[in-house]
């Protein structure tokens, strides 16, 4: 049984939580929203803050028709609190507590655990909006515009999504906790976002592809994870969510996939049958195929370092605990226990890389990781499937999970990107082969010129095969304030 779809959509705070009916955490937040809207205008999109952007809101939790399209100024974006349906009689499917009813409240045992968790899920949200605040004025046409500024209200009200947890389960402690999240700043030195990947900096589009096609993704195992929770309230906020993720992977992918097309097309016309002859093909004003490898290599291997270490007592904690399962528990036959269950892990041993079978409690995040990698994988294939479509002789590929890595069991050495072991001369003097240079770096710079003309594109990138809800190709996705 179901409990009601309906969304109070008239108040400051779109919401089907009762919020008009808790007086105390509708007050909190009421409280904390200007500080948001000041962190919004502060670090959101620069330069875009008055323009009318053709938005997706999200209006329900009904699979059939969850959101509506219009133009919003961003700042005044609906940012709401929505969560899945409950499930009537939900057990909790793992761990300790396994088939126990679904906690409603949070375990008193657990609470540091949890806040912990629902912490570090909130941080990364507003952390890549800080990141991709500049890229609107290079945007390389109002249709991907559009869907930067999309990606950005999402994450904004995925951090909302945390915040609202904090706020109704852990009183003054929550209230801090959520006030913490507006301070931090990515790539700030003094007070950066909690994650390494996301303190890096986004300076270009392709940059931008590469992070919600990899990082977002890895928000979407862990937010699979964390829907598998015990703490029903925290489990109905992440599948809703994922519903939103799903549109932040497809920008990211797509777009990848239009600079791939638009280089083997530029190619072609140029008569050039050497996609590694980069020199040439920038000599065209379009992305080489080894500088959209060099970037994979980047991205991949920052994201791998999301998943913490191989081995983790912590991962293993929360599992007991019944707070975070694996990726697609709900899908797995063991025991969802395991107790006695071990799971190959890559180790380094005398300078060697080896797999070694571990108690898989203690595993959990290699495993999460593996299946991130498999997921992966799909993208690749994909685009190599159009490589091959556009009779281009280039593999695209993901590098070994040793490579370039700075958290886990990989972080005392170096290897290229086929998981050879090389020595710190060897690294140095092949790293500009393996990921972006000071050269490649400059010259995606020297493309990102912004295009504003409803329907035209940058001549680095494809059209895409559809426009955003059924509109022609030539819509004004942005109305841009002269």
């Amino acid at each position: 049984m179901l409990e009601n779809l309906d969304v109070d959509y008239d108040g400051l705070i779109p919401n089907n939580v009762g919020l008009n009916q808790d007086a105390r955490v509708r007050r909190a937040l009421e409280t904390w929203h200007p500080g948001y809207i000041d962190w919004w205008k502060d670090m959101g999109p620069e330069g875009f803050q008055d323009s009318l952007v053709y938005l997706r809101t999200a209006v329900g939790v009904d699979p059939e028709g969850w959101a509506k399209f219009g133009f919003v100024k961003m700042p005044d974006y609906k940012w709401g609190i929505l969560l899945a349906p409950k499930v009537e009689g939900r057990t909790i499917p793992f761990g300790h507590h396994k088939g126990e009813p679904a906690w409603q409240d949070v375990p008193g045992e657990y609470r540091a655990m949890l806040r912990r968790l629902l912490v570090i899920q909130g941080d990364t949200e507003p952390a890549s909006v800080e990141q991709q605040r500049h890229l609107g004025a290079t945007a390389p046409s109002l249709y991907d515009m559009r869907n930067l500024f999309q990606v950005n209200v999402e994450e904004g009200r995925h951090l909302w999504a945390m915040v609202y947890l904090l706020q109704k389960y852990f009183g003054k402690d929550g209230r801090e906790e959520a006030e913490e999240l507006l301070r931090r700043r990515s790539g700030h030195q003094d007070t950066p976002r909690m994650l390494g990947a996301f303190n890096e900096a986004t300076p270009d589009w392709l940059s931008f592809f590469m992070f919600t096609h990899f990082t977002d993704r890895d928000g979407k195992m862990q937010l699979a994870a964390l829907a598998q929770s015990g703490f029903d309230p925290l489990s109905r906020t992440c599948r809703f969510m994922l519903t939103e993720e799903a549109h932040h992977m497809f920008v990211g992918e797509s777009g990848v996939g239009r600079i791939i097309e638009r280089t083997c097309q530029a190619m072609r016309e140029a008569g050039i049958g050497d996609p590694t002859d980069s020199e040439r093909v920038r000599a065209l004003g379009v992305i080489d195929l080894p500088t959209v490898q060099k970037k994979i290599n980047l991205h991949f291997s920052l994201t791998l370092d999301l998943f913490g270490n191989e081995i983790s007592t912590n991962a293993a904690n929360a599992f007991n605990a019944g707070l975070k399962g694996r990726y697609r528990e709900d899908k797995l036959t063991d025991d969802h226990q395991l107790l006695t269950a071990t799971y190959p892990v890559l180790r380094l041993r005398d300078g060697v890389i080896v797999r070694e079978d571990v108690p898989a409690l203690s595993a959990l995040n290699m495993r999460l990781r593996d299946d991130y990698v498999d997921d992966c994988e799909g993208g690749i294939t994909r685009w190599n499937k159009l490589i091959e479509r556009n009779d281009c002789a280039f593999r695209l590929a993901l590098p070994h999970v040793a490579f370039n890595r700075r958290i886990g069991e990989f972080t005392s050495v170096e290897t290229d990107p086929e998981g050879r072991l090389l020595d710190a001369a060897s690294w140095q003097a092949r790293r500009d082969a393996f990921l972006p240079s000071a050269d490649d770096n400059a010259y995606l710079g020297s493309l990102m010129r912004p295009v504003h003309a409803a329907g035209d594109f940058a001549p680095w990138i494809a059209p895409p095969k559809a426009g955003i809800d059924n509109k022609p190709g030539d819509y004004e996705y942005v109305k841009i304030e002269a």
